[in-house]
């Protein structure tokens, strides 16, 4: 089911479901055509019964002056789109508008949200559960630890400083603060401040519980009071981001607690999923989603909420979020040192070596060497040159529309050129903010002319007319923007570093972060190739994985945007070196000799099982005889008692040999079945253990 999520269906289905099917009612008479009080009369304009003037005359700048004209001209057969939806001024209605530009927005976004609850909800007990590979409880055992030892010695220092006449270092502090944290009242207010318990327990949770790197450990999985027994809390946080993301994805709106739900249920995950969730994307989707917070009305689920005005300062700092993406991952490339990326040849190799191709990187890879030199200034241009157009102000709006589609096209070509899981997805998604309701018309009115789509769009605005933004939300844009500026000065000079970090944060919270994405090509794709064994002598047997390349016969899949975590592990594993940088095979070993029944459901097939794949074996009876020493089939039953994959026999040995891997293009190789190899492969040698058995 998981392969069946490729971008064609996706596409399809968005398309299948344009958001007018859920956000706006289509008009259904001519009159309806019109809005308020207006008719059409029997020439086609629209009139008035009343002496006030039409509902837009105060819509947008960009909207308001293109309306009437577009009233006027609806139900008048062979009016040109121009003429139906442009001012004398050419200013199409919609332009500079955000309405239509936040429920796309939201949408995407929630699809995204979905994808990664997903993939947790399938994966995540085999990876960090309670009999997990590496289970989540050690990092929450580590940060419970941490935040009581900074409780201790927070109180200790407490009671010490009551014995000191004056805080501060006078010389070094600013007078007036000094002077204040000196005022017995001051003192005696912050004493009791820092006694109560209701105070220390928050900053405890909140602040001094960490992970190795000082960093607050944001997480609902300290609700759980057995720290032995989370799996229930993994599933149930998944299935809460499913449903509130599919919520937002079908009906195109969000209010602050929904969107603080998934950013809260995503962070919980993140904080506690170690290695598993060390990949860029994880932060990239949590810093996006916190943007998103800020973006909706506080209560209101209406797709269309004319009561809140999208704010321009948030859609900003959106386009600055998409900008910083783009530049660090082209940065990145010009300062890692990789000659591959000035001498244009970084693409030569890529679609080979990198971590999950698909069936079309083969493809790809077999272009001639000019048109991979022609991706590469493509790729220079559009992550170093194309950002620009985003984020300068004043450029005109065809321009920025532009910056946007560049970016959103490029991310399409990476998507079908390998299985990046949802990170082209999810950096396609803060480009629509580039977009306005103009360009967007179409694709929320499909079955409509362009007049009728206009007359129903300003239908719909309508309803903001005259309508102030409230005092309290420009004030906290302001202070958001605020914010995001003074978390982005650290990320700046990093970009502007000659030693550049490539995903990072610098705020402990992780709100505004660094990004970066292939600052060095590999040559060669090497793999690694796990062996088990039940007698030195042999046979050796090999796990295959979901994805990552293994039988030579086997096409990639085309998984994008679903992401297995245990191939792409893998996959670093093999390009960092030895065992030792990547502690967690040694589990994965563990784990695959006993069996694991969790751990083997990540792998495509059990070596060791008693069936082959075309093969099913039923459970006996009950009455039947068996052997006492036997493993019960029914433990390797499904619900309707089918053994799909009982073990013959229990490993005894494991190794990881590494093999070179390339892609075939002979049509006369064959393996001894005379199937057509897709892979070809030659041993480099011994990865783990270098010497001996395990």
């Amino acid at each position: 089911m998981k392969r069946l999520l490729s971008p064609l269906l996706v596409t399809a289905f968005a398309l299948a479901h344009p958001p007018v099917a859920f956000a706006f009612a289509q008009p259904t008479s001519r009159n309806q055509l019109c809005s308020g009080n207006s008719r059409i009369s029997s020439s086609g304009q629209c009139f008035t019964s009343s002496p006030s003037s039409p509902p837009w005359t105060s819509l947008d700048a960009t909207t308001a002056s293109a309306a009437s004209v577009a009233a006027a001209t609806i139900i008048r057969g062979g009016a040109s789109v121009a003429a139906a939806s442009s001012t004398a001024t050419g200013t199409p209605i919609g332009a500079g508008s955000l309405w239509l530009v936040r429920s796309l927005f939201l949408r995407c976004l929630a699809f995204v949200y979905g994808v990664a609850f997903l993939v947790a909800l399938h994966q995540n007990k085999a990876l960090i559960g309670d009999r997990g590979i590496t289970p989540a409880r050690n990092v929450l055992d580590a940060a419970y630890d941490r935040g009581k030892l900074k409780r201790r010695r927070r109180e200790d220092w407490l009671h010490q400083r009551q014995n000191y006449t004056s805080l501060g270092d006078k010389d070094e502090m600013n007078t007036f603060w000094y002077r204040l944290r000196n005022m017995k009242t001051y003192r005696k207010v912050e004493d009791k401040i820092e006694s109560s318990n209701v105070f220390c327990n928050m900053r405890e949770v909140l602040w001094d519980r960490c992970d190795r790197m000082d960093r607050p450990l944001l997480t609902l999985l300290y609700l759980a009071k057995d720290r032995s027994n989370i799996d229930p809390w993994l599933d149930g946080i998944a299935k809460a981001g499913i449903a509130m993301a599919a919520f937002v994805f079908f009906t195109g709106a969000a209010n602050v607690p929904i969107l603080f739900g998934l950013w809260l249920c995503q962070r919980s995950i993140m904080s506690v999923g170690g290695t598993w969730y060390g990949f860029g994307w994880e932060p990239q989707l949590a810093e996006l989603g916190f943007h998103a917070m800020f973006m909706v009305p506080l209560l209101s689920l209406n797709p269309i909420p004319t009561s809140t005005p999208v704010p321009l300062l948030v859609v900003w700092t959106i386009r600055w979020y998409l900008f910083r993406i783009m530049i660090g991952a082209g940065l990145i490339k010009i300062k890692s040192g990789d000659r591959k990326w000035k001498d244009l040849t970084a693409m030569d190799g890529f679609y080979e070596t990198q971590p999950v191709p698909n069936p079309f990187s083969k493809y790809f890879h077999s272009s001639p060497k000019w048109f991979h030199k022609f991706e590469v200034l493509t790729n220079h241009f559009v992550e170093l040159v194309a950002p620009w157009l985003i984020i300068i102000p004043g450029l005109p709006r065809a321009w920025r529309i532009g910056g946007g589609l560049i970016q959103i096209v490029f991310q399409g070509v990476l998507i079908s050129s390998g299985n990046l899981s949802f990170l082209n997805w999810l950096t396609a998604v803060p480009s629509i903010c580039c977009l306005d309701d103009a360009f967007l018309l179409r694709l929320y009115y499909p079955f409509m002319t362009a007049t009728e789509a206009t007359a129903a769009y300003s239908q719909a605005v309508s309803p903001a007319v005259g309508q102030a933004v409230p005092v309290a939300r420009k004030i906290i844009s302001v202070v958001f923007t605020a914010l995001i500026a003074k978390l982005s000065m650290p990320v700046v000079r990093n970009l502007l570093a000659r030693r550049q970090i490539m995903n990072g944060s610098f705020d402990r919270y992780r709100l505004v972060n660094t990004y970066g994405a292939f600052g060095t090509v590999s040559d060669v794709r090497e793999e690694l190739i796990i062996e088990s064994a039940t007698n030195l002598a042999g046979p050796w047997k090999e796990y295959t994985f979901k994805v990552k390349p293994g039988p030579l016969t086997r096409r990639p899949p085309w998984i994008s945007p679903y992401h297995f975590r245990l191939d792409w592990l893998m996959w670093i594993a093999c390009v960092c070196g030895g065992i030792e940088r990547s502690p967690w095979l040694l589990n994965l070993l563990k784990k695959l000799l006993e069996q694991d029944e969790g751990v083997m459901g990540l792998l495509e097939s059990d070596p060791w099982a008693s069936n082959d794949e075309t093969t099913e074996l039923k459970v006996q009876s009950a009455n039947s005889e068996e052997d006492s020493t036997s493993r019960d089939p029914r433990d390797f039953a499904d619900n309707d008692g089918t053994v799909k994959s009982t073990p013959s026999k229990v490993p005894k040995y494991i190794r990881i040999e590494r093999y070179r891997y390339q892609f075939n293009f002979d049509k006369t190789a064959v393996d001894g079945n005379d199937r057509a190899l897709y892979w070809k492969r030659e041993r480099v040698g011994r990865y783990f253990p270098r010497q001996g058995v395990v």
